[in-house]
């Protein structure tokens, strides 16, 4: 898949189970009123349609590469057999699922306690230590993604952004960022 490319649409009739092998995805909701909240990201070896997958017939969510990505899509019937035929494949299946789980709604718990400040610190931190493991990389989601995923204005997220530039916390090229002062960012996150 290419940056930009629909993995899974909102809607569309659950027919695999999906794998993420190498990259990035955003997982997402269009409301009825067609305004976005993203969910989530899925990184390499995340099950990304994990969270619908025994749930409904349908998609509740749309996935989306945010880099070049590559999925591996398993026919679900077969992983259905699997898990009845082997427990410890099903009770991997189900740690991951609860994993995945915990994961979003500790996130979202975590960020509806936070003020701006703390929840651009958060999603930055995020992509440093958890995806590219550096503390320079290019920020694979618009400004405009930010404040979908944080629940803010765009407005406030790069109002964020500039304060932290300006305090030199970060410097940002464009889509490329780098951390300068972590700890002073790190504090961001824990107190704002």
């Amino acid at each position: 898949m290419k940056t930009g490319d629909l993995l899974i649409k909102q809607g569309d009739t659950i027919k695999d189970f999906i794998y993420l092998k190498e990259g990035l995805v955003k997982l997402y909701r269009k409301s009825e009123q067609g305004q976005t909240q993203i969910i989530s990201f899925g990184k390499p070896y995340d099950f990304v349609s994990l969270l619908s997958v025994f749930s409904d017939e349908k998609y509740n969510y749309s996935v989306s590469a945010l880099e070049d990505s590559v999925a591996c899509l398993f026919d679900l019937n077969e992983i259905k057999a699997l898990i009845k035929s082997n427990g410890e494949f099903a009770l991997h299946l189900i740690q991951t699922q609860n994993r995945a789980s915990d994961r979003i709604i500790m996130n979202s718990l975590d960020l509806l306690q936070k003020r701006l400040y703390g929840r651009v610190a958060n999603v930055l931190l995020y992509f440093s230590d958890e995806v590219y493991k550096s503390d320079e990389f290019e920020l694979p989601i618009s400004r405009k993604e930010m404040a979908q995923f944080i629940g803010m204005s765009i407005e406030n997220v790069i109002r964020a952004i500039s304060a932290f530039r300006k305090d030199k916390i970060i410097q940002v090229y464009g889509k490329d960022l780098s951390i300068l002062d972590k700890k002073r960012l790190k504090q961001m996150n824990d107190f704002s």
